[in-house]
C-alpha cells in the first residue's frame, strides 16, 4: 500500500533523509520511532506529499505521489502533530469545510461524519465552538478530519498526545480498529503505545533505517537473549560457583531469596552461546532444583536508545 524507494532529502549541507527505503502492505500498522531531527517527520511529509524529495520515490496505493499527486493524496488521511484546526468554527462546520476541501465522493455526509465522531468521543461536542475544547478533545478533532473520506492509509503523527489514560486507551482501540481495514504509519514517543498498537516498528536515526522488526523480535533478539533469571534451589555460593564454571557463562549475579530455600541469579551468556541446556543438567547432576528459568529481555526502551546512539 506504501512503498518508499530511495528516498533522500537535504536542508542546505545537512541531509534530513538519507536513501531510505521500505514498503508497508495493506492493513499493517507500523510504528515510526526516531529522536529530534532524525529524519522521521521529513519522511512522513514526503509520504503525505507536503515536501518533495530530492530523490527518490513514493507510491500510495501504486500511485506516484510525484506524478499524481492529487490523485494518491485521496488515499491518506493525515493527522500532524499540531492538528490544522480553525478554531472559530464549531466542530460540525469544521468537519464540513474539511469534507468539501477534499472533495469527498461519499454521498450522505450526515452519515458519514457522525459515524466517525461517534468513534472518536466527539458526538457530545459537535455544536461547540472548537476554540472552547480542551486539548484532548482538539486532538480528536483532528483525528476526525484524517478519517474524512474514509481513506486507505493514515498517517499519525503523535495521535495520543495530550488526552488522558482512560482517552489513550480508547484511542488505541480505534486505531487497532482502523487498523483492520487501512495501512496506518504511527509515529509516537510514547513507547509503550508502539508494543500496544503496533504489528512492525521501523527506528530512524540520522536519516537512516536502524531497524525494521516487530517489536517482540527488538525486545528479544537485537542482543541475543544474553540474561536469563533463574531460580534455583540450593546454598548461594555453592550454586553461583557453579554456574559460572558452565561454559558460555559469562557472569553471574545473586538476586537475594524471592521464596523460602531457593536464590534467584542473573545469569548473563556470551553472545550466540545458548546456555539453557547445560544449565539445566548442570544443576540436576549437582542436585540443585532449577524453580524457575526466564530470559530478561531489554524494553523497547532500552533497544530504542540503544539503536539511535549506534545510529550517531
Amino acid at each position: 500500500m506504501i512503498t518508499v524507494s530511495n528516498l533522500t532529502k537535504s536542508y542546505g549541507k545537512n541531509r534530513g533523509v538519507n536513501d531510505i527505503s521500505f514498503s508497508v502492505p495493506e492493513g499493517q500498522i507500523v510504528g515510526f520511532l526516531g529522536p529530534n531531527g532524525a529524519g522521521k517527520t521529513t519522511t512522513m511529509n514526503i509520504i503525505t506529499g507536503y515536501l518533495s524529495a530530492d530523490t527518490g520515490k513514493v507510491e500510495i496505493a501504486g500511485i506516484d505521489m510525484q506524478k499524481t499527486p492529487i490523485e494518491a493524496k485521496r488515499h491518506i488521511g493525515y493527522l500532524p502533530e499540531q492538528p490544522p484546526l480553525y478554531h472559530a468554527m464549531t466542530v460540525n462546520e469544521y468537519l464540513d469545510f474539511v469534507y468539501d476541501l477534499k472533495e469527498i465522493k461519499i454521498d450522505d455526509r450526515k452519515s458519514h461524519i457522525s459515524e466517525i465522531c461517534g468513534n472518536l468521543g466527539l458526538a457530545d461536542v459537535r455544536s461547540r465552538v472548537i476554540g472552547h475544547l480542551s486539548k484532548g478533545y482538539k486532538q480528536r478533532v483532528g483525528f476526525a478530519q484524517a478519517l474524512l473520506g474514509d481513506p486507505d492509509v493514515l498517517i499519525l503523527d503523535e495521535p495520543t498526545i495530550g488526552l488522558d489514560p482512560r482517552q489513550i486507551v480508547e484511542i488505541r482501540n480505534v486505531i487497532k480498529e482502523m487498523g483492520k481495514q487501512r495501512t496506518i504509519i504511527l509515529s509516537t514517543h510514547i513507547l509503550p503505545e508502539v508494543s500496544a498498537v503496533c504489528e512492525r516498528v521501523l527506528v530512524i536515526s540520522n536519516g537512516v533505517i536502524v531497524a525494521d522488526d516487530n517489536p517482540e523480535n527488538l525486545t528479544s533478539n537485537l542482543k541475543g537473549n544474553r540474561t536469563q533469571i533463574i531460580r534455583v534451589a540450593g546454598s548461594s555460593d555453592e550454586v553461583q560457583t557453579l554456574i559460572s564454571n558452565i561454559s558460555g557463562v559469562s557472569s553471574v549475579k545473586p538476586l537475594g531469596k524471592m521464596e523460602p530455600e531457593s536464590i534467584d541469579f542473573l545469569v548473563e551468556n556470551e553472545s550466540g552461546v545458548d546456555i539453557r541446556k547445560p544449565l539445566f543438567y548442570e544443576l540436576s547432576k549437582a542436585g540443585y532444583p532449577l524453580l524457575m528459568l526466564r530470559p530478561q529481555n531489554d524494553s523497547l526502551e532500552d533497544i530504542f536508545l540503544q539503536l539511535t546512539e549506534e545510529g550517531k
